[in-house]
């Protein structure tokens, strides 16, 4: 077999785990384990809501050869050299797995190498990709015709990474009984958004239990966030914001027995637990609710078919800084970031909070299937409506067959890896 070069490019967290992970499994199931063969690797574009450990992550997976992080990215796509300047054989295929569209077509230039995108929602460079695995057929109803033999419907690639890990073995920590309401709580991973999020989301936490004794709560902690971090944005000697949402404060309890999990224990009393073992879809999957932010979390629980309430408290403008795509870039320039982060908070508080339509299954839907709070939220309220829901169970049955409804079929890690080898073909 012709030696060949895989060249995977992805960018966040939530691509990193969920798109790259099965992908690049599903790879060497079909082109063999044999690097000597079939090299695979990844490259990083930059993402705002980047927390710096995605190269160490993407390297972590046995199946990938060599990863080079997002700081070195623009060097390598004007030039088309790597920070370490790497060698790439003559044969290959550059997978795009989250970024701009674009970036695909102009390495795939620069190397030679036929190009094959993953496209969720939207398809673009119709005429320089050579592949297109979509998601659902729709998004190829807005392509030309001429085009339109480039495009297979492979299915949902976030389905896939979670059926991954349910149909795993791994250890749950809470199993909620009959009588016990497990409610995830998702606060986040960067500092911007857990200032508010942690003690937003505690808060909610202990007016929920106070009238619902039943419920049980958990963090399931984000891969590049560590305990340490995520208690100080608990205690309100360290986060004076939490002083704004009336949350007294939370304590770290890391127990001696390496086989339980870490708790944060409220000033109230309430033990909500620890979980970082990632991803976490086998426990998400068992919430009957989970409270988040913004962000790939929306994506991933909505794959699960989780029902979720989105938050997005207002109190702090510097949480805009760590809102997705162009807005979030934008915002932490130099100089620039915090005068366009006010104008941003302004034009969204304005304008995007009528909409609504902030969270990716309301994204997809063009339509408000998951509840999005935005403003200067308080426990409160949310909690008010969280009690609601859980004395409604057919309300939340509403929710997760919608969620379902607007999510692709399984399998798609397995039809990318087959469009990569059709395309090796030529």
């Amino acid at each position: 077999m012709t030696q060949l070069d895989i060249l995977i490019l992805s960018n966040g967290p939530g691509e990193v785990t969920t798109w790259v992970r099965p992908v690049v499994k599903a790879l060497r199931q079909q082109l063999g384990d044999d690097s000597s063969v079939v090299r695979i690797s990844v490259v990083l574009s930059p993402c705002s809501n980047a927390s710096g450990k995605e190269a160490a992550i993407a390297l972590s997976y046995p199946e990938v050869d060599r990863v080079q992080p997002a700081e070195h990215f623009w060097q390598f796509l004007l030039w088309g050299k790597t920070f370490e300047n790497w060698d790439w054989r003559s044969h290959g295929v550059v997978v795009f797995l989250g970024g701009d569209q674009i970036f695909p077509v102009i390495i795939g230039k620069k190397l030679g190498y036929r190009t094959v995108v993953y496209a969720e929602w939207e398809a673009r460079w119709h005429n320089w990709i050579d592949r297109f695995g979509i998601m659902k057929s729709q998004v190829a109803s807005r392509v030309p015709q001429k085009y339109a033999h480039k495009f297979t419907v492979v299915g949902d690639l976030m389905v896939e990474a979670a059926g991954e890990n349910l149909n795993s073995n791994s250890p749950v920590p809470i199993t909620p009984s009959l009588k016990t309401e497990l409610i995830g709580l998702l606060p986040g991973s960067k500092a911007a958004k857990l200032a508010q999020g942690v003690p937003l989301s505690l808060g909610i936490a202990e007016y929920v239990h106070a009238k619902r004794p039943q419920t049980k709560f958990v963090i399931p902690l984000a891969p590049t966030l560590d305990l340490q971090t995520l208690a100080s944005f608990a205690d309100p000697q360290k986060n004076p914001i939490a002083e704004i949402f009336g949350f007294g404060g939370a304590s770290l309890v890391v127990p001696e027995n390496s086989n339980s999990k870490a708790l944060l224990k409220t000033t109230t009393g309430l033990t909500v637990e620890l979980w970082q073992e990632n991803p976490a879809y086998h426990l998400l999957s068992r919430c009957c609710i989970c409270l988040t932010t913004v962000g790939a979390n929306t994506a991933e629980l909505g794959a699960l078919g989780v029902p979720m309430i989105v938050l997005l408290p207002t109190q702090q403008l510097d949480a805009m800084r760590a809102w997705d795509g162009l807005p979030g870039l934008l915002a932490n320039l130099p100089g620039v970031g915090t005068p366009f982060t006010k104008v941003i908070n302004w034009l969204f508080l304005r304008f995007v909070r009528r909409k609504g339509l902030l969270a990716w299954p309301n994204i997809w839907a063009q339509e408000e299937i998951v509840p999005e709070l935005m403003g200067k939220l308080q426990p409160q309220e949310i909690g008010e409506m969280v009690i609601d829901l859980l004395a409604h169970p057919e309300k939340l049955d509403d929710i997760r067959a919608k969620l379902r409804k607007i999510r692709g079929e399984s399998g798609a890690a397995q039809k990318i890896a087959q469009i990569v080898g059709e395309e090796i073909g030529k």
